[in-house]
């Protein structure tokens, strides 16, 4: 005999589906809008270590920190209209940076969408340009479903925000489905003829230049990216926010390509025949402060290429897949 599925609320569903991911800890401000979900925290309490603050930005830029600490997705819940607003600094930041995160949004009930209720917001335009999905849950019985995708939005690809709008009936509304499993992470890597090209492009450059930045990097990682360094005699830099992916100590270390960029390292940058922009947005904060031609950041992709003016771009960093051939002379 199959056994039933529970009947479980909105906001049970909800929490129920943060545990099958993986989340551990969520940050918050309490509002009205979502105090289902609230109640499905105090009882998941021993599961998800729930962060209580004072001030929605502080919370969503706690979420923000957390997601590029850990890197896994940062959980933020906000109330609606002003809690929304103060909280999108943080969804701005964790767009630029590519770092996991997901805001849950509380929201008018569906009844009153549309019929300017009080403090309501339509998620979807106003996050649209600063997140990777904005969506708004509708229906008790695909709250498991949303909560899936969202995970795997975040962490896929250039990892970054998804913001989900949260009605209040819907969280109290019961239904009876299954969790799903949990997400898994799905990362492109280049061809073994990108890497052979790469190879060329390094044997064939005299002045090559290294910038490192954007998420989904580890201790391993940096460990690999100075060894590489090391073997190919390679100059690194740091792109902005990103200054901690090397040893500031280490002889390859160059300096951070970011504001108030040193002079010198500027010029270096800009007379380099080949950059390798590993991970980093090459925007003003990074590339524009070199005055180089570069690709815009949205030209990057996930499978190594080369772009205009000599830049090798990648929009996640290398893991296995960089050993040179041999090293550098």
């Amino acid at each position: 005999m199959k056994n039933e599925l529970k009947s479980r609320t909105g906001g049970q569903l909800l929490v129920d589906a943060l545990k099958v991911h993986g989340a551990d800890t969520a940050f918050c401000v309490p509002g009205e809008s979502y105090l289902a979900v609230l109640d499905a925290l105090y009882d998941a309490r021993d599961a998800i270590k729930l962060i209580v603050c004072r001030q929605e930005g502080g919370a969503a830029n706690m979420a923000e920190a957390y997601g590029k600490l850990t890197g896994k997705p940062g959980i933020c819940f906000v109330t609606r209209g002003p809690g929304a607003t103060n909280a999108s600094i943080a969804v701005h930041t964790a767009f630029q940076d590519s770092t996991p995160m997901i805001l849950l949004v509380g929201q008018v009930g569906t009844d009153f969408v549309e019929r300017e209720a009080f403090q309501e917001i339509d998620y979807r335009r106003m996050y649209g340009q600063m997140a990777k999905w904005v969506a708004s849950i509708d229906r008790a019985d695909r709250v498991p479903e949303y909560l899936s995708h969202a995970f795997h939005c975040a962490m896929s690809g250039r990892k970054g925000p998804v913001v989900l709008a949260l009605p209040e009936d819907v969280l109290v509304e019961t239904a009876a489905v299954p969790d799903t499993d949990p997400y898994r992470e799905v990362q492109a890597s280049p061809a073994a003829s990108d890497i052979e090209r790469l190879r060329g492009l390094l044997a064939a450059a005299r002045r090559p230049f290294v910038i490192a930045g954007g998420s989904g990097w580890n201790e391993r990682a940096c460990a690999d990216l100075q060894r590489f360094a090391e073997a190919n005699a390679l100059p690194v830099g740091c792109a902005f926010r990103f200054q901690d992916l090397f040893d500031n100590r280490h002889a390859s270390y160059a300096g951070d390509v970011g504001i108030g960029i040193n002079p010198q390292l500027a010029a270096r940058i800009k007379e380099a025949d080949l950059v390798l922009a590993i991970g980093p947005r090459l925007s003003t904060r990074c590339a524009g402060e070199t005055r180089r031609r570069t690709p815009p950041s949205r030209a990057m992709s996930s499978r190594a290429r080369r772009g205009r003016g000599g830049t090798w771009c990648c929009s996640t960093p290398p893991r296995r897949w960089w050993w040179p051939a041999a090293p550098r002379t």
